[in-house]
């Protein structure tokens, strides 16, 4: 299997000459084994990179690039990391796009000299690691997941493919298939760091822009990897079972991306396998579809500028813990079509919203709690530390806790469905499990193994002893510096110690001169001397040196064999901790959607299979909190009504203008058109991930597709217009859309000629009345368009209220029957800064334009106006007389002052006369 890189050179291309060192020599043989990754070869205290991979790496890190010894005449260029900040470096690394080759010394220095003084310490590659195999919390984002997918098109017509998803940090696994036409929509559901695919598909343009959109990397492998035979073998391996019945039938196509899967996973962990759960399946006809271009426009997990700022994801959550994120995460970008799930979710929510102290202390408990499957992965992998056996032993404790609280709740009310299975999945693992862990462990272990300390001594008897080998043998270390010291008279000797030299005793050079003479010398050897100090040791010193080096290196060992020991009983309830995990996941999301609720107001809406959507007092969840949090005043709640118009149970309080799947919307620019089409759609997908919504009240029928076509631009790179763009969107609408389905439309047509983005706009109204039935909001400027409502019997006009005053438009935000009569463009252009005499010329034209409806018969009074009349226009005194009225506000005008105005006015009135 290929393993490309980024730019990456060969750069064993200078291995046939034999006048290399044999550590180069070794390089060069690993290097040529990893042609296609940044070979980090370890040496010591750090990984150094040679000859391309050095050069290559300097520039990528911004580290020195030097130079160490020659080959074939030529200096070798040479950098490297240390060891202590590998997982920084090779974060930056990755997230460049680099795949890197990690070789490990396999022995110690003094193992390979007994093989001969020349002997080269063995190494091998022990891991490459890639974007989409990444395990290290410094390497992951704690709230997001990190899938490696793999897409296999399945031969036939129509074309299909089935995809592969697995996030080895925390054995997350699902497996679908996906008609051609939804297969980028799904890489943007899934955001997978890596996809690996064959390259006829690698090359496809949509599938690299879908790529470059969600920062994934494209790796292309070969196609005799992917299996079918292969893949069912894998995976019954990976399970422990013989038969996969017991997990749902699963299609060739999908043993096949399987197949390709596990092996990347394979050749990338170089043998070691992680924990995986069953896959489960990610089948279209159990949840809504949402397309890439709709997930783009209504900023579900990114926005436009790829980060989180200002997307729903941000408004609503109020998780505490990493996975809880991440599975708030997974539900905004899957909502459900099954009723049942979503009631499930929906009751467990009600209950924590409507009982606050319980909410209250499962929070309390939730908080800090470590991500519990990340840490059994890394144990799996050989590559968890201590403190991952920590993360196991205090999520078990917060679980148990949890459980403990619920249960203790249960007695004085019932729990829904959903609470029921949490606490029995927070049960699953043995209570000998978490027992074992408290007893050895120490509260904070270190972060690494070789630094020890981490197993209580209490926990093992021979651990105890050597530990106090240890201590005897430094209480004694202080006994003897007090001896030498009486008996040198140096009052300043100390015994201390270094890494080089073990330890000594060191004292001044005044010192030393007795040290140094008989009799003294023959109890100090000197060992070394310094500027300030002169160094010695002694045959006693010696001894209590070797013994504390040796219970050291025993008490060492024996943490490492109750490591190994306690990882051991971990992985055997692998199962069970991947059934916790989960719990505490679903359990923290379902506090956060009942606290986002209680906070922000929101209501549990009702969802069936009807084809209603009515939405009473409706808010936008991000904009609402935006103005409250910037305090620039209230969100201005509305209703929405698509419904069919033909319904015996149609709402009562509408009037049967108002009726209707499809809703006109005009309105002035700036006053909320936008706005108000995608809080409808993300009231929608909330009620669909089970959440409560931003309403009074909500009433949604199942959508089986989400559509949001609201703002385009351009796209370059394909080499297509702002206008082509808008109309493939619009086109996947009609081509997609069932009577099922919930379409928001702004602005269609606007990208052209008037008359063609007319007819455009009213051909795509009729086409979704009358072939696609669905349920719609249709954003115009287009007024001729509200004419459609007389026509088509599932059309309603709507309009957004405005407020003419002095002058000035006032934008109200309100949602009520009827149309718009104006846009007022010009004066959203006088809000943006457009100079005066622009906005005067535009109000001179607009004014003759409307005076004559022109046609191609009337245009010759528009050549009768003088080029830019606004700007040769001499400047009108102003009337002192109209600016006094206008500023007059008479709700403050009292008797006394309305009389003296009067007054005031005649004489203003005589003097301009004059």
């Amino acid at each position: 299997m290929q393993f490309p890189n980024k730019n990456l050179k060969s750069s064993d291309s200078k291995a046939s000459s034999s006048n290399i060192t044999p550590s180069m020599s070794q390089y060069l043989e690993i290097k040529k084994a990893n042609p296609n990754s940044l070979l980090w070869y370890r040496m010591g205290d750090f990984y150094e990179l040679f000859f391309a991979d050095a050069e290559i790496a300097s520039k990528a890190l911004s580290i020195v690039l030097t130079k160490r010894g020659k080959h074939m005449g030529e200096s070798i260029p040479m950098c490297g990391v240390p060891v202590a900040r590998a997982d920084e470096y090779l974060q930056r690394l990755i997230r460049q796009g680099y795949r890197v080759a990690v070789c490990e010394q396999l022995e110690q220095p003094q193992e390979a000299r007994k093989r001969g003084s020349k002997a080269v310490v063995h190494r091998d590659v022990v891991r490459l690691v890639t974007p989409g195999t990444l395990t290290e919390d410094t390497l992951l984002d704690s709230k997001a997941r990190n899938f490696l997918t793999s897409v296999f098109e399945i031969a036939g017509d129509p074309i299909r493919f089935a995809l592969a998803s697995l996030d080895i940090s925390t054995g997350e696994f699902e497996v679908g298939i996906v008609g051609e036409a939804d297969l980028n929509s799904e890489l943007v559901r899934l955001l997978p760091g890596e996809i690996l695919a064959v390259d006829t598909l690698v090359v496809r343009p949509d599938v690299i822009r879908t790529t470059e959109i969600i920062s994934a990397a494209l790796t292309p492998i070969a196609q005799a990897t992917f299996d079918g035979v292969a893949g069912q073998r894998a995976l019954k391996n990976y399970l422990g079972v013989s038969d996969l019945g017991g997990f749902g039938e699963f299609t060739r196509g999908e043993l096949a991306a399987i197949g390709a899967l596990l092996k990347y996973v394979e050749l990338t962990q170089i043998g070691k396998r992680p924990v995986i759960r069953p896959p489960k399946r990610a089948g279209h006809d159990k949840t809504m579809i949402i397309d890439a271009a709709s997930r783009s426009s209504l900023e579900l997990i990114r926005n436009s500028g790829g980060d989180k700022q200002g997307t729903l994801l941000t408004a609503i959550d109020r998780t505490l813990t990493g996975p809880g994120t991440r599975e708030l995460t997974a539900r905004i970008s899957t909502p459900l079509r099954d009723i049942t799930a979503i009631n499930k979710r929906q009751d467990a929510i009600s209950l924590m919203v409507n009982h606050s102290k319980l909410r209250d202390n499962l929070r309390f408990e939730l908080r800090n709690t470590p991500d519990v499957a990340r840490a059994v992965s890394r144990l799996s992998l050989q590559r968890g530390g201590p403190r991952d056996l920590a993360d196991v032993r205090d999520a078990l404790n917060v679980a148990t806790k949890c459980a403990l609280v619920i249960e203790e709740a249960s007695s004085s009310m019932g729990l829904p469905d959903l609470i029921l299975t949490i606490v029995t999945d927070l049960r699953k693992p043995s209570s000998k499990l978490l027992q074992t862990l408290t007893e050895a462990l120490v509260d904070a272990p270190p972060a690494l193994k070789r630094d020890g300390g981490f197993i209580r001594e209490e926990y093992n008897a021979s651990l105890a002893e050597a530990r106090s080998i240890k201590s005897d043998s430094r209480q004694f270390l202080i006994l003897l510096e007090t001896k030498y010291a009486e008996i040198t008279g140096v009052k300043s000797l100390k015994i201390r110690h270094n890494n080089i030299l073990g330890y000594f005793i060191e004292v001044t050079a005044t010192g030393a001169k007795q040290l140094m003479q008989k009799p003294l010398c023959n109890l100090f050897t000197h060992r070394q001397t310094m500027a300030n100090g002169v160094r010695f040791t002694t045959a006693e010193l010696s001894k209590i040196e070797g013994k504390i080096a040796s219970a050291t290196e025993r008490a060492l060992a024996l943490e490492h064999e109750i490591f190994t020991e306690l990882t051991k009983m971990i992985s055997a309830e692998e199962n069970a901790l991947s059934y916790l995990a989960t719990a505490l996941a679903d359990l923290d999301c379902t506090l956060a959607l009942a606290q986002l609720a209680s906070e922000e107001e929101y209501v549990r809406p009702i969802v069936d299979d009807t084809f209603t959507l009515d939405i009473r007092g409706g808010r936008h969840p991000v904009v609402e909190q935006a103005l409250r949090r910037d305090l620039l005043g209230q969100f201005i709640e509305n209703d929405c009504c698509l419904t069919i118009a033909a319904n015996s149970d149609k709402p009562s309080d509408f009037s049967e203008a108002e009726i209707g799947r499809i809703w006109l919307v005009t309105g002035p620019n700036m006053a909320g058109k936008s706005t108000f089409l995608r809080q409808n759609a993300l009231i929608v997908l909330l009620a669909q991930i089970g959440s409560f919504v931003p309403a009074k009240s909500a009433h949604i029928g199942i959508v089986d597709r989400l559509f949001s076509r609201v703002g385009a631009s351009d796209d370059i790179a394909s080499g297509r217009s702002t206008f082509m763009v808008e109309m493939v969107e619009t086109a996947a609408i009609l081509n997609q859309a069932t009577n099922h389905s919930f379409v928001i439309l702004d602005e269609i047509g606007r990208g052209t000629s008037t008359f063609d983005g007319l007819s455009i706009a009213w051909a795509t109204i009729e086409y979704l009345h009358d072939k696609n039935s669905c349920r719609t909001l249709f954003a115009t400027h287009y007024h001729e368009l509200t004419l459609l409502a007389d026509k088509l019997a599932e059309v309603a006009n709507v309009t957004v209220s405005v407020r003419e005053w002095q002058d000035e438009i006032i934008f109200l935000h309100e949602i009520k029957p009827g149309t718009a009569d104006r846009s007022y463009g010009i004066h959203v252009a006088r809000l943006a800064g457009l100079p005066k005499p622009v906005t005067t010329r535009a109000d001179e034209v607009l004014a003759m334009l409307e005076k004559d409806q022109i046609s191609n018969d009337k245009i010759s009074s528009l050549k009768d106006l003088p080029l830019f009349a606004a700007d040769n226009e001499k400047p009108k005194k102003q009337s002192i007389l109209l600016k006094t009225i206008r500023d007059i506000n008479p709700n403050e005008l009292t008797p006394r002052s309305a009389l003296e105005l009067i007054y005031s006015l005649k004489e203003s009135e005589l003097q301009e006369r004059e």
